[in-house]
């Protein structure tokens, strides 16, 4: 008796396809009939997965790499269809090559072949015929999809902001997240960076989708979605690598769907985005050499200090002749001179503060704390839920309320002591949080150069005079 594993698919497309049960139905049926013997730890089954790559196919890569083992647990793989094997004959080939080295076999239950040259010559023409079929499928639902975006459906995952409703054809806006993309395009077009931003969002624990941290690359993805001002984006990038295509190739459409950002503001922030590419050689904070580089300023020449053998600052004008001034200072004076400064700004008893235009919306903090508390009530209702429908137990249940009770204490106390001290000194709280984080060796360069940025402008260093002039923008 021969031992054999049964390999069963169902591919993304499911059309004129056999269910995964009605498979091993009928590979059973055949083992019985055939004398083979087969054990449920030897039925690889993947459902929802193309057949065109073998590498996207872990059961597959699983099945061949017991078969190609000094074990060796089967002589024989049996499969309902030779294109539930493969759909690309190269690879085809070249896996049942490798299985003959090992004297495994594919057999298909549905498709018998004669022994002989004749018998390989049949197994080619069905190899052949099953990747001209799904060469010609992928076509037309490529067309289809195509279809389908220029009449501005949409056929991906939603962006951040909108949900399905399964009483409506197209996706829902989602408020509290909605607000949230509102504040990201308010920011960046009052001047903040994409890290400023991000920054500014997670610290009042807002969470993408995936329920990450928000990321310079999730603030631009957001900024250049075109789905915010009520169109749909396809064919953007390619399927395989996710390297983008040329934008000739892309299809943008007018969409089913309400928009969250009106067309006049999501143009402005592109000729914004389109403006505000970084210069040559310019750096961002996340890649400093010290979290005070490209922040000071020389006196004589007004050009950057910048770091010399990772002990001191020095105009870098000034080593090439170009500024007639050394401005020579050790990193850690300048250091204690920064934090030293912050810290008096903090010990003063009176001091004004003159708003600056990136700041209109006094009260996004509160309008962010008030946001996460609106979720955790959605999470307390779908917990609840859960709970009702058998999901979770009554423990899970509890246990899940408490957290969620926890969380939404902390977050009414961060939102009543905003609310205490909005009327007391303009700034205090910002500058202190900055100083925390700046004088904290812990944090990394890119966080204490960009929480430093967020309150600073620049600074001069005067050595004639011994001054170092800190403008902060508040």
């Amino acid at each position: 008796m021969k031992t054999a594993c049964a390999y069963i698919r169902v591919s993304t497309d499911k059309q004129e396809e056999l269910s995964p049960n009605a498979q091993k139905r009928l590979i059973l049926d055949y083992c019985k009939k055939n004398n083979y013997q087969i054990s449920e730890e030897f039925l690889f089954i993947e459902n929802g997965i193309s057949g065109k790559k073998a590498d996207k196919r872990p059961q597959f890569q699983k099945m061949i790499h017991m078969a190609k083992s000094k074990e060796h647990p089967f002589d024989i793989i049996l499969v309902w269809k030779f294109s539930r094997f493969a759909r690309n004959q190269e690879e085809s080939i070249v896996y049942k090559s490798l299985l003959k080295k090992s004297n495994v076999e594919v057999i298909s239950i549905s498709e018998p072949l004669i022994d002989g040259p004749f018998g390989s010559l049949i197994e080619r023409i069905i190899e052949w015929m099953d990747e001209y079929y799904s060469i010609r499928l992928s076509g037309e639902v490529m067309r289809g999809m195509t279809e389908k975006a220029l009449h501005g459906g949409y056929q991906s995952a939603l962006p951040y902001g909108y949900r399905y409703d399964h009483s409506h054809s197209c996706p829902q806006i989602y408020e509290p997240e909605a607000k949230i993309v509102t504040i990201i395009f308010d920011l960046y077009n009052e001047g903040k960076s994409f890290l400023e931003i991000a920054r500014y969002i997670n610290l009042l624990g807002c969470k993408t989708k995936r329920g990450a941290a928000f990321e310079h690359r999730t603030i631009r993805y957001i900024l250049e979605n075109p789905f915010y001002k009520g169109y749909v984006r396809w064919n953007r990038q390619h399927h395989d690598d996710h390297t983008i295509k040329n934008q000739s190739e892309w299809i943008i459409a007018k969409g089913q769907h309400k928009a969250i950002i009106s067309e006049s503001l999501f143009d402005q922030t592109q000729e914004q985005l389109h403006r505000r590419t970084l210069p040559y050689k310019a750096k961002s904070a996340a890649s400093m050499s010290h979290w005070l580089s490209g922040i000071v300023k020389c006196s004589s020449c007004g050009a950057s200090l910048v770091v010399k053998n990772k002990q001191y600052y020095q105009c870098s004008k000034y080593n090439k002749g170009a500024c007639p001034d050394s401005h020579y200072i050790s990193i850690q004076l300048l250091e204690h001179t920064v934090l030293d400064a912050l810290k008096n700004i903090l010990n003063l008893d009176e001091f004004t503060f003159i708003s600056k235009d990136n700041y209109k919306t006094a009260d996004s903090p509160i309008q962010l704390l008030t946001v996460q508390l609106q979720k955790i009530a959605d999470k307390e209702q779908r917990i609840k839920q859960a709970y009702r429908d058998g999901i979770d137990s009554l423990e899970e249940y509890k246990e899940n309320k408490l957290l969620l009770s926890k969380e939404r204490d902390t977050l009414t106390t961060v939102l009543n002591t905003i609310n205490e001290t909005a009327t007391k000194k303009q700034g205090v709280n910002e500058i202190h949080s900055v100083y925390d984080i700046i004088k904290e060796e812990s944090f990394d360069t890119a966080v204490r150069a960009a929480a430093l940025r967020s309150i600073v402008d620049h600074m001069v260093y005067d050595k004639k005079k011994d001054m170092l002039k800190i403008f902060l923008y508040l």
